[in-house]
């Protein structure tokens, strides 16, 4: 039998609480602080006050976030909530919650404990080694989290090793609304099936929009002389790439390297690349190329995979000469240095480079966004885009209290409270709900010109793979596109080498959960197409 480690921080934590609970009252009964009720508008039963705008996050108790909040508060009464809730969160993203935005507001962290009385303790967690960590306290038993915010696509991994909850029953008791059409997640239920599900149910709430999107340098696409040089050369207008054939010919127009200037930044490198060559592979059918049969047989190895990998191989020669080493911080400092035509990176980008607080950045007023190129299918444009890292909040299996650890999870992925988290600048929580996009505050952060196009892009989004096994599905691709970007491998090799590696993975993992978790997975994919002419 596994025993609690004598010195965990929950035992910490519930040593001080018994300690202080004579000589401290709960947060939202103490006098020196405003009650969340004060300065709410009529029928509202919580959210923020004090700044312009404050009543669009504010809350009545037939809402997603009032019965979140009425929730804790009858377990509260009950004596069944805890007095802390622990919460393991990626530094980047502390901020959100922490730094009040904007003046005059509180933070998100204290708004929960005012109108709660249960403390948020919040323990970073260094980027991108959320899962690593998580998997720590799940193996070791250790209890050290109520919340775990990992990577979407390790839910299978993670619901599969009994280390997180099914959220289904909670999710039927407080009806969060994720499917709401004018508020809730792009694509209702699809949209929900792709962020918070596995195998049919929620294991997740998603706390993240990490939609790979495409941006390119306005000054250059609108200058004249350049639209006439390129239409000389290639017969058609410059414009947005609607097909991939079309943003090889401009990337290609704009490579300029002995001028500083690169035709493309989408990147290249190990553990971030391979989301740019599935852009390229899934839109290889109608209405998407898949990556396994119904009965778990890879496809990759097929005319659709040699071509994708030909691709991704041949846009080299528009990149950097150091590509293959480049992560996303070479690919946000090139673009704000106005090193860069195009590039698809996380939608966060113009929050930050076209940004005139950014002293640093070249870009400023010259960044635009645009929808992923695609392939031609008679009279349909098929244009997809990815999902990568996006966090997903999940309630850890040995919480005590995982009730009201989901309770905190809905209060923060519902509409109105995700709304005005995700306009805070001080993290990296991206919009991805109706609300978010028509929101002025976060219209205002992420700029106007690029929610409408992020928006359109989320329509078009397939999932990476969220099955069990993931990371080794997700190495074995990657290690072969890297052989076949240095010239060791073939592309038909490459694909080749992956497909023995997926069998052999899907093997280890069990074939009937694979292919049950395919067939469910399948939910998420996106149907919708685009004419070629408009």
């Amino acid at each position: 039998m596994t025993k609690e480690p004598q010195f965990s921080r929950r035992r910490f934590l519930s040593t001080a609480t018994q300690t202080t609970a004579l000589v401290a009252l709960p947060l939202y009964l103490r006098p020196d602080r405003v009650r969340a009720a004060d300065g709410l508008a009529d029928g509202m039963i919580g959210g923020p006050t004090g700044f312009a705008g404050a009543e669009r996050y504010q809350y009545g108790p037939d809402t997603p976030e009032g019965r979140a909040i009425e929730g804790i508060r009858a377990l509260k009464a009950a004596g069944k909530a805890p007095d802390s809730i622990v919460l393991g969160l990626s530094d980047g993203s502390i901020g959100q919650l922490t730094q009040p935005f904007p003046e005059g507001a509180p933070s998100i962290k204290e708004l929960w404990e005012q109108e709660t009385g249960v403390t948020l303790d919040i323990v970073g967690v260094p980027n991108g080694q959320e899962f690593t960590k998580v998997m720590q306290d799940v193996s070791t038993k250790s209890g050290g989290f109520d919340i775990y915010a990992v990577e979407w696509n390790r839910l299978g991994d993670l619901a599969e090793t009994g280390g997180i909850v099914n959220l289904d029953d909670y999710v039927a008791t407080y009806k969060p609304e994720w499917d709401d059409p004018e508020r809730g997640y792009v694509n209702g239920e699809q949209g929900v099936s792709l962020l918070n599900g596995y195998r049919g149910s929620i294991y997740g709430v998603s706390l993240d929009g990490d939609f790979q999107i495409w941006n390119h340098r306005t000054d250059l696409f609108e200058n004249p002389e350049e639209q006439k040089a390129f239409a000389d050369q290639h017969g058609y207008e410059l414009g947005m790439p609607i097909t991939w054939a079309q943003h090889d010919d401009i990337a290609t127009f704009f490579h300029r390297p002995d001028e500083g200037l690169l035709g493309c930044t989408d990147l290249r490198n190990q553990g971030w690349g391979y989301t740019n060559w599935y852009q390229r592979y899934v839109s290889m059918a109608n209405p998407d190329m898949f990556l396994f049969d119904d009965d778990g047989t890879p496809l990759i190895n097929s005319d659709a995979g040699f071509q994708a990998t030909k691709e991704y191989v041949d846009s080299l020669s528009y990149h950097s000469k150091d590509a293959i080493s480049w992560g996303w911080p070479e690919q946000y400092g090139n673009f704000a240095n106005a090193g860069a035509a195009m590039t698809c990176a996380f939608s966060n980008l113009p929050k930050f480079l076209d940004n005139p607080l950014n002293t640093g950045s070249k870009v400023t007023g010259r960044v635009g966004s645009h929808l992923p190129p695609g392939r031609q299918f008679g009279d349909d444009l098929v244009r997809r885009t990815v999902l990568w890292l996006n966090l997903s909040g999940s309630v850890s299996s040995q919480s005590e209290h995982p009730e009201a650890a989901y309770l905190l999870l809905q209060w923060l992925g519902s509409s109105r409270i995700y709304s005005w988290m995700t306009a805070n600048p001080g993290g990296y929580f991206d919009p991805f709900q109706l609300a978010n996009f028509a929101d002025p505050l976060v219209r205002q952060t992420y700029h106007a010109y690029h929610m409408d196009v992020v928006r359109e892009s989320v329509k078009r989004t397939v999932p990476t793979i969220n099955y069990p096994g993931a990371t080794a599905f997700h190495n074995a691709l990657d290690e072969s596109l890297m052989a076949a970007l240095t010239g060791s491998m073939t592309p038909e090799e490459a694909m080749a080498n992956t497909e023995r590696q997926w069998k052999r993975i899907a093997r280890r993992v069990g074939e009937d959960k694979l292919t049950s978790a395919i067939k469910a997975n399948k939910a998420a994919w996106p149907t919708i197409t685009d004419s070629p002419l408009g």
